[in-house]
């Protein structure tokens, strides 16, 4: 999957979305180990699902309600097709894959059992303070190997790389998820703000972040890919999770 390189011409708040998405640059904060609200009565059934969706701003909910991030969303839609899922938002908003690689041990370790699926959005950030693609590359080698050794399937957002970052840096940059995900058989979404590209109404305010409605979006894309990519429920009868 590339770049719409006529849509970025098109809509400069598409290029400034994907180039600031991932948080303002600051230091990251302690990871949040709050878990989101289950949606109520919903029909779901089975063992309780849970996730740990490990992340950068993409996944905090910047500039939205409690209850609005994409995290909280997506546990809501699981629950919606009758899947008992409980997603804890590890979204810190500025962190980079050195950051999320430096966290990992300790949200997992802090959980009240062993995740049954992490999901993983992290590297826009070292795009956009041009950090070498070399680097990134190892960080999240690193952090698929620590989750394979445990045992705890992944889904991986992918991301692209900004045209205006230059061509090499690019061709670095881009094959980095594709190539992790086949490595470490990691369930790939090739690029996980696709659904905002020349959508400028999708953006808030501050031009950078989603807004509630591209949030949905993002949700929408992706809910099949994560559904797909947790274990079959145990209950008897209960339908299987995967699409």
């Amino acid at each position: 999957m590339k770049w719409k390189s006529a849509a970025l011409v098109a809509s400069p708040l598409a290029l400034a979305f994907v180039l600031g998405s991932c948080g303002s640059g600051e230091p990251a904060a302690p990871p949040p180990q709050q878990r989101n609200s289950p949606a109520p009565d919903l029909p779901v059934m089975g063992d309780e699902l849970r996730i740990v969706a490990l992340g950068d701003s993409l996944f905090a909910g910047y500039g939205l309600e409690p209850g609005q991030s994409y995290p909280a969303r997506l546990e809501a839609a699981l629950r919606a097709r009758g899947l008992n899922a409980r997603i804890t938002n590890a979204g810190v908003s500025g962190d980079t894959t050195a950051g999320g690689l430096g966290r990992l041990d300790f949200t997992l370790n802090s959980q009240p059992k062993p995740p049954a699926l992490v999901i993983i959005s992290l590297g826009g950030n070292d795009m956009l303070r041009g950090l070498p693609p070399e680097a990134t590359r190892k960080n999240l080698d690193e952090l698929l190997s620590k989750l394979t050794a445990r045992g705890i399937p992944v889904v991986l957002m992918g991301m692209l790389a900004a045209p205006n970052l230059g061509a090499d840096y690019r061709g670095k940059f881009d094959p980095i998820y594709p190539a992790l995900a086949k490595k470490h058989g990691a369930a790939l979404v090739p690029f996980f703000l696709q659904p905002l590209i020349d959508r400028p109404d999708l953006i808030q305010a501050d031009r950078i972040h989603p807004t509630l409605p591209g949030i949905d979006l993002m949700v929408a894309a992706t809910v099949d890919k994560v559904a797909g990519a947790l274990p079959e429920l145990a209950s008897p009868g209960a339908p299987p999770s995967r699409p």
